[in-house]
């Protein structure tokens, strides 16, 4: 059957373009569960480890390929992203699957980060484009459900693979190979972003309107920079976080006294477990509905509480580590990711709307990556309690940031937002995060 018959389109298409956030974090958690496997085949050391998680789709790989992938997206468009992506990333999870030196699983770690890092952009935006305005919230935090589900079955494939160690590890990067194959296939029956169409093949006013197309339309606007700024300090700072929980959380419970690597596992299927139903019954459920500062900060403020107690409770053992567990899964589920990737595909013209989450996206995962880089040494030297407090000031900075300066843009098409922000009348300070152009 030829491809281009086939139709993929409504839920069907949101869910096949939110799968790059099933793929991102199954391949995030792929490799937290297999570094300890990997280091003591290879013979290395913690700063090499450091340097796998930081080149990975966990940071610098995936923030190459948004550098790369946002600016494409928005010049040859969001179809173009799906043709080729994905055929990338199975060729980085095969070859970490058949790794037999440091160099290939590093090779094979840096493809799949710079692959997911191109695709994770363009799902954003096309799903926020084509989703119903009144149901923007519900059809992007699809991906953020896909996002939580991948770790949720990352992590138990590895308790339940864990007896068979780096041979286990290896069958994992093979089930994200057979996922990403059947997903691209599903994927080549989309149709492009209709908003993304009618710009391209029309008089270009509305580009006109917000400054231009692409990066140097992007930075020629003040409105554009400050919001740039603000998404950035929202997602940038809680990603710190996340991004070393996602990879190195064994490790953290390691730390606290959990040594077995089953019980490591599933107390992050539990965590993910959280993530997944508070995406559901909470954003997805919610944020269409009723105040997203409001969910915003609930959700914030849930993520601050789960890591201190974390650090001032370490001592009272699995119990602690039970209800860190599910404060933090929560946090995730209706926190600064889905609210980043909402945010941040409404409030940027059609023109660079891919362009700025890529942008923002490379910088946000190059934080990560220098922290990553450091972290396994950080925490054997320094111990829970120091790491622990820098996190938590890390995802107060965040509640802060979201706290004061939320866009209001719920019940409004893309259009509109557009037009208020970057047309005349100039709409009211509240509604531009306090920014006119």
């Amino acid at each position: 059957m030829r491809v281009g018959a086939r139709s993929t389109t409504g839920w069907k298409a949101t869910i096949s373009v939110a799968m790059s956030n099933y793929i991102e974090a199954g391949s995030i958690i792929a490799i937290a569960t297999s570094l300890t496997f990997w280091q003591h085949a290879f013979g290395i050391g913690n700063f090499a480890v450091g340097l796998l998680a930081a080149l990975s789709a966990n940071a610098f790989g995936a923030a190459i390929g948004a550098g790369i992938g946002g600016p494409l997206c928005d010049r040859f468009g969001r179809k173009a992203i799906y043709t080729y992506d994905l055929i990338v990333y199975m060729v980085g999870v095969l070859l970490a699957a058949a790794a037999v030196n440091f160099g290939m699983l590093l090779a094979a770690f840096i493809i799949t980060g710079i692959a997911v890092g191109v695709g994770v952009p363009a799902s954003w935006t096309y799903i926020a484009e084509q989703a119903p305005t009144t149901q923007r919230a519900r059809h992007v935090g699809t991906a953020q459900l896909a996002w939580s589900i991948g770790p949720l079955i990352g992590f138990a494939l590895a308790a339940a693979l864990a007896p068979l160690e780096l041979l286990g590890s290896r069958l994992i990067f093979l089930h994200l190979f057979v996922v990403a194959a059947v997903v691209w296939w599903i994927r080549q029956g989309l149709a492009e972003s209709r908003i993304w169409t009618e710009e391209a093949g029309g008089d270009g006013s509305m580009r006109a309107a917000a400054g231009g197309a692409g990066m140097r339309g992007l930075f020629s606007r003040r409105i554009n920079i400050i919001a740039l700024l603000v998404l950035m300090g929202i997602y940038g700072f809680w990603n710190t976080v996340a991004g070393q929980a996602g990879i190195f959380m064994p490790r953290v419970y390691d730390s606290a006294g959990v040594h077995s690597a089953v019980q490591q596992n599933l107390l992050q299927v539990l965590v993910w477990g959280c993530t997944v139903a508070a995406t559901y019954f909470g954003f997805m459920a919610f944020a269409d509905r009723m105040s997203q500062r409001v969910l915003y900060v609930i959700g914030a403020a849930l993520g601050v509480l789960a890591w201190g107690v974390l650090v001032f409770f370490t001592d009272a053992g699995m119990p602690t580590l039970l209800i860190f567990a599910v404060l933090w899964g929560i946090s995730s589920g209706i926190g600064a990711q889905a609210f980043y990737s909402l945010w941040t595909s409404e409030i940027f013209a059609t023109g660079y709307r891919a362009s700025a989450q890529g942008f923002m996206f490379f910088v946000v995962r190059s934080a990560t990556g220098l922290l990553s880089y450091f972290f396994p040494t950080m925490l054997a030297a320094t111990g829970l309690t120091t790491v622990g407090l820098l996190l938590v000031g890390l995802l107060t900075v965040a509640l802060v940031i979201g706290a004061v300066f939320a866009p209001e843009t719920r019940g409004k098409t893309l259009q509109e937002i557009e037009i208020e922000r970057y047309g005349n009348p100039v709409p009211a300070p509240d509604k531009t995060m306090g920014v006119r152009p």
